[in-house]
């Protein structure tokens, strides 16, 4: 079943900055529409559960300091962050 997709203010602004960083947005799509179509994220990326601030959230690495912070809950998928370690968890 197809999700919503739900992005942060937040979100919109780190996709702008990592655009300009000339990240792989390629890749960050790839992983999207896995994520909206219920797929499996291929281990590579290391999709896991976080905790502490972001309990209830995942991460997966799109590069190896590049992540991406979400959520699902019912048939939404909410993008909350986008960036490196050190700008996501300060």
């Amino acid at each position: 079943m197809l999700k919503n997709i739900s992005y942060t203010s937040q979100f919109k602004k780190d996709l702008e900055k990592a655009k300009k960083q000339k990240r792989k947005i390629g890749i960050l799509q790839e992983i999207i529409n896995l994520l909206v179509h219920e797929e499996n994220i291929p281990q590579k990326f290391r999709d896991h559960k976080l905790i502490g601030n972001y309990k209830n959230h995942r991460e997966c690495h799109i590069e190896p300091d590049f992540l991406l912070i979400y959520s699902v809950k019912d048939n939404t998928l909410f993008l909350e962050r986008l960036g490196s370690h050190s700008e996501l968890f300060r």
